[in-house]
């Protein structure tokens, strides 16, 4: 009689293992590893190790793929990638339009951060040129951003991000030319020393971005963005060329997937429609990683430390938490 009951006990044990672990499988799916895009920005960056955080405590693999946005594009459709935390309009929207029409990729939500990525200076610049920020008054003043690469033109430090400046200069007659920055840590040793020697700047920048918490300064006002800016020559300024204005002013940031990553690993994408942050959130973990020195992994760390309760409103509850997730 004991040993018969010891029996059912043990049957019972097994057949509620089994089925736990039939019922996690098919929440998870697919044992493979999660690929997650990796950018040159800090913010992307910080997001990406808080999305892989996120998703191996759920049970998932997750390995980075470093990529440039342009060939991140080619790897999501491909399902060589499979996460990209960030998607910015202004940089990215033509590309995220294509993917997304020809069925490569899909929307995985967007952030409540909005966006703008522009030709920027620092206040001080406002005294030398004082038509600013109008863009009018970048011909005027073009001497002062003059340097021996680009005399007899002013220079525009651009970023390594595919932006039609080189088509916006042309199109609104401007003088200057584009010296490309290698990535955003070479923007930023430039404009500090700018800064620090209160020298005549412009150059790319963006929000959110830590940026706005340690330095004044103001976007250039070119005129107001239309999609029809970038495909018909006829609109705007310039009746003969395209990009004849500035970027949106309050552009969104989304995130995408794979348009399989719903089928494979169920879980770990309802989570990533649910991961959002705003311009402060985000600003404030670039100023952690690009100010106070962190990794992007202690940033992302820290940030989960700090915000257990968001973060688990995010997991619905039929997803399991089966590793401890790290903060």
């Amino acid at each position: 009689m004991y040993n018969k009951k010891k029996l059912m006990l043990l049957l019972f044990i097994i057949c509620n293992l089994l089925t736990f672990t039939s019922s996690q499988a098919q929440t998870l799916r697919s044992d493979e590893p999660i690929k997650i895009v990796l950018n040159d920005w800090t913010s992307q960056l910080v997001l990406s190790h808080i999305a892989a955080e996120l998703f191996e405590g759920m049970g998932y693999s997750v390995i980075f793929s470093k990529k440039t946005t342009g060939a991140q594009w080619g790897a999501l459709q491909r399902g060589l990638a499979h996460v990209q935390m960030e998607v910015w309009q202004g940089t990215m929207e033509k590309m995220y339009t294509r993917m997304i029409d020809e069925g490569g990729i899909i929307d995985a939500g967007s952030h409540d951060a909005t966006t703008r990525e522009e030709w920027w200076f620092p206040d001080y610049v406002l005294d030398l040129c004082p038509g600013l920020p109008d863009w009018r008054a970048l011909n005027s003043c073009a001497h002062l951003f003059e340097t021996k690469e680009t005399s007899p033109r002013g220079r525009y430090l651009g970023g390594p991000w595919e932006k039609p400046d080189g088509a916006k200069i042309r199109a609104l007659d401007l003088n200057f030319k584009v010296v490309t920055a290698n990535n955003s840590d070479e923007l930023w040793e430039v404009l500090d020393k700018a800064i620090r020697n209160k020298q005549p700047i412009v150059l790319f920048n963006w929000t959110p971005n830590w940026i706005e918490a340690k330095y004044k300064g103001q976007f250039v006002e070119f005129p107001r963005y239309h999609s029809d800016c970038e495909t018909k020559p006829e609109w705007g300024e310039n009746k003969n060329f395209l990009h004849d204005c500035g970027n949106p002013t309050d552009g969104w940031l989304k995130k995408v997937a794979w348009h399989d990553m719903p089928i494979k690993w169920p879980c770990a994408f309802e989570t990533l429609t649910k991961i959002n942050f705003s311009n402060a959130m985000l600003a404030k973990l670039a100023y952690e990683v690009d100010v106070n020195k962190s990794t992007y992994q202690q940033a992302a760390r820290q940030w989960l430390a700090d915000n257990q309760l968001l973060w688990e409103s995010w997991i619905s509850p039929s997803c399991q938490i089966t590793n401890k997730i790290t903060g």
